[in-house]
């Protein structure tokens, strides 16, 4: 790769992206984006206030007339462009995905920034493909059909774990229904999102269309959620943070899309293929540190398999390399912050009290000491109901449990407030043909765990959300559904005017 991404020279005008042009932020305070892998400032910013919201909104309202009344094919076309604009830039959105998250330079480049430009393709397809149902003379004198219309200002708020890609998320099923959109990602991974709107300038998408405030949750976040000329908000972020968001949004009855925590369930049963299962359970469990809200986090085994997994998954963490992410052969790198990694030890710490930590459970040494890293760590023995198997650590770690029969393992993967992801592991058709029913959640891989692409559907069961991120069903969450119903009969007095006055 090439030099680590100027954010100082790239954001020199600020980190509010309002109407096509970066501006300072107005709350009075700033915030400094730090560099996870060595703890250092990289650059300091104003946070947005409640003025910018506003600005933002304003630009976003201005903009949805021009946009909202442009054809399929034109919305489609500049999403085409959108999409090869993000393609030619890939290397500077991995710089930037690399420089503010400490996410390896191999899961930017081959992970965050492929996919990113992968949905906007899909979705400028997507575009033209608005569907309703069929017109048709459903009382016999009249027809009736069925308009699929933008809503309007989108409001949605972004998490930090994947900055860019929960961008193109928000955005692209917004705008390609005919939307605008103000957009807040968390204020400690500004870079991509205001990338992702320039680009989209850059694609000839209107002025407004996409705006960004980067701001804090309590003052910009709220106020966005609340502000009257906002028709629907979409969060992604903690099922805490998402029940505040429900509260501020229904006290003002809009449009509402959560897709909140999990808790992912990784269910191996006896006939599983086991080096399949343990590469698979590792790669799960580690992704982008642990903190993607679909990993590998409980895994069940069944018995007999159950000693074989244990020591597998503790050898193949072992080999996994730490290190500074912008170094091609790096597989983990840091947390977000140090503040995550204390978070996630802690968790780590308190369950040695009633499990055994069999690989990790600490922070490295060295040069690495300055980051904020945190070894790939394996727990075993803790019981169903105990803190580190029930609650969302989003970090690097893998708790396994054994269970019995058939019965047992899926119970166990459904003990549990989340239902966002679910892995299910068998050479056995009708035992994965079962799980796949029977696991609560909104995604059931079998024999692999993590995988996404833009055609299929992502969001949650309970606690982790309702609502669906990318395909053509998140059109549904971007769209007012119009029922459209015309008289063919010519006939001046109707004969269900007698319910009214008159007799037949």
């Amino acid at each position: 790769m090439s030099s680590p991404f100027q954010a100082d020279e790239r954001f020199a005008d600020g980190a509010q992206y309002i109407a096509g042009e970066l501006r300072r932020g107005t709350s009075g305070r700033e915030h400094a984006v730090v560099d996870p892998a060595t703890g250092e400032a990289v650059y300091t910013y104003e946070l947005a206030g409640t003025a910018d919201v506003d600005a933002a909104v304003e630009a976003a309202a201005r903009a949805f007339p021009e946009w909202s009344g442009a054809t399929p094919g034109e919305r489609s076309d500049a999403l085409h462009r959108f999409a090869a604009v993000l393609d030619d830039r890939a290397e500077e959105f991995a710089r930037a995905e690399t420089l503010q998250c400490g996410k390896p330079i191999k899961l930017t480049t081959e992970f965050d920034v492929p996919g990113t430009v992968d949905n906007a393709s899909f979705f400028a397809g997507a575009a033209r493909h608005l569907e309703g149902k069929s017109a048709g003379e459903y009382t016999g004198d009249h027809t009736s059909y069925i308009r699929r219309e933008p809503i309007g200002v989108v409001g949605s708020i972004a998490p930090w774990n994947y900055p860019l890609q929960m961008a193109a998320w928000k955005v692209l099923p917004a705008v390609a229904a005919g939307n605008t959109i103000v957009l807040k990602p968390a204020e400690l991974t500004p870079f991509t999102s205001l990338l992702f709107a320039q680009a989209a300038d850059e694609a000839g998408i209107p002025t407004g269309v996409i705006n960004i405030v980067s701001g804090a949750g309590r003052d910009a976040g709220e106020h966005l959620v609340g502000h009257p000329g906002v028709a629907m908000t979409s969060f992604t972020g903690s099922t805490a943070v998402g029940k505040r968001v429900a509260e501020i949004a229904t006290s003002t009855v809009k449009r509402l899309h959560l897709e909140l925590g999990g808790k992912a369930p990784f269910v191996v049963f006896d006939d599983a293929d086991l080096e399949a299962a343990v590469h698979g359970a590792v790669a799960g469990a580690l992704i982008n540190s642990g903190q993607d809200c679909t990993a590998a986090t409980r895994s069940y085994v069944q018995r007999p398999l159950y000693d074989a997994f244990v020591s597998g998954v503790a050898d193949l963490m072992a080999a996994v390399r730490l290190g500074d992410p912008a170094d091609g052969s790096t597989d983990l790198g840091p947390l977000i912050s140090h503040a995550q990694r204390d978070r996630v030890a802690g968790f780590v710490d308190r369950a040695r009290s009633y499990a055994s930590v069999v690989t990790g459970g600490e922070a490295p040494q060295g040069e690495l000491a300055k980051g904020a890293y945190y070894r790939p760590t394996l727990v075993t023995g803790a019981a169903q109901d105990s803190e580190i198997v029930q609650s969302e650590v989003f970090g690097p770690v893998l708790v396994v449990l054994p269970f019995d029969g058939d019965d047992e393992g899926i119970a166990l993967a459904n003990d549990t407030p989340y239902g966002l992801a679910a892995s299910a592991w068998s050479r056995d058709v009708y035992r994965t043909g079962r799980a796949t029913r029977a696991i609560k959640a909104g995604c059931v891989w079998i024999n692999d765990h993590i995988p996404i692409l833009s055609e299929m559907p992502h969001g949650g069961y309970k606690a982790s959300g309702f609502g669906k991120d990318m395909s053509a069903y998140s059109f549904d969450e971007y769209t007012q559904v119009k029922h459209v119903m015309y008289d063919n009969t010519a006939v001046a007095r109707k004969d269900w005017h007698r319910t009214v006055f008159g007799d037949r």
